[in-house]
């Protein structure tokens, strides 16, 4: 399992028991700096192998690090401080592990919505915490309009005799979205459940504390297509896609193939739609 380990953002004091007895467990520690993060782990005499995961390298270590998990290793990941993923090194893995089916979990983390948007896999980079819906349609239509065109990831708190309904609102509100219910964050039955609005797996237990996160309002294509090709390609880069994800986004917003693509980041070719 990866192990997505929140670390204090100042006082080291602020360490949980949990965060420290899982980085003595795990058979690595990957993190954004091995140096800043010596002073953390020593006083807490913690003597994992450490391994550096910057964000440059964070493509090419994610199926790396995969195959560790798949392979029966234990794996936690720590940032300088905080937690991973918001503005640090992360999502780009924990969309690997989402697509190979590995398991994953956040362990430290004291806010419900933060540790959701983590373990949904979605955009980080820029979120928005909606909370709870009002219970009257005519208040909850009027709070929603404030969110439609948002191009955040958007971050809801649902009680659980209300799921459905809640998922079938947003979905008439919000359209086809991407979606993931995340529910009893850090217990022993926590689950990670992705899907598209309004269609919740009638599978799914919906039993617990939730908290489900949304995807934001789809970029207008004409604007990205009006960026140049490189800074078309970079804005999904910077949105947490992965270098393939990337320049296959860029090729469907474009109309045109991903080798048309390829050839022309090579060549640094700025419009090829």
């Amino acid at each position: 399992m990866l192990y997505i380990v929140v670390t204090p953002i100042g006082n080291l004091s602020d360490m949980t028991y949990r965060a420290v007895e899982t980085l003595k467990s795990v058979d690595v520690v990957f993190c954004e700096d091995t140096r800043h993060s010596a002073p953390l782990l020593a006083r807490y005499g913690v003597t994992t192998p450490t391994r550096a995961y910057e964000k440059f390298s964070e493509s090419r270590l994610a199926d790396k690090i995969a195959d560790m998990i798949e392979e029966g290793k234990s794996v936690a990941l720590i940032s300088d401080a905080g937690t991973p993923v918001v503005s640090d090194p992360g999502n780009i893995l924990v969309r690997k592990l989402k697509e190979r089916g590995l398991p994953y979990t956040v362990v430290g983390s004291g806010c419900a919505a933060v540790s959701a948007l983590v373990l949904s896999g979605f955009d980080p980079s820029s979120f928005c915490f909606v909370g709870f819906l009002p219970e009257k349609k005519v208040d909850k239509n009027k709070l929603l309009d404030k969110f439609i065109g948002l191009q955040s990831t958007l971050i809801f708190y649902v009680p659980p005799h209300d799921v459905t309904d809640y998922v079938a609102f947003l979905g008439e509100k919000l359209g086809n979205r991407n979606a993931c219910l995340v529910r009893e964050i850090s217990k022993l039955h926590e689950d990670v459940i992705t899907f598209r609005l309004p269609d919740i797996p009638p599978s799914a237990t919906l039993k617990g504390e939730m908290v489900l996160v949304v995807e934001g309002a789809p970029a207008p294509a004409l604007a990205l297509n009006s960026l140049s090709l490189k800074e078309h390609y970079e804005k999904y880069l910077a949105d947490g896609l992965s270098e393939k994800e990337a320049m296959k986004a860029v090729a469907k917003d474009r109309g045109v193939s991903k080798s048309v693509v390829y050839s022309g980041l090579l060549s640094d070719v700025s419009d090829v739609g």
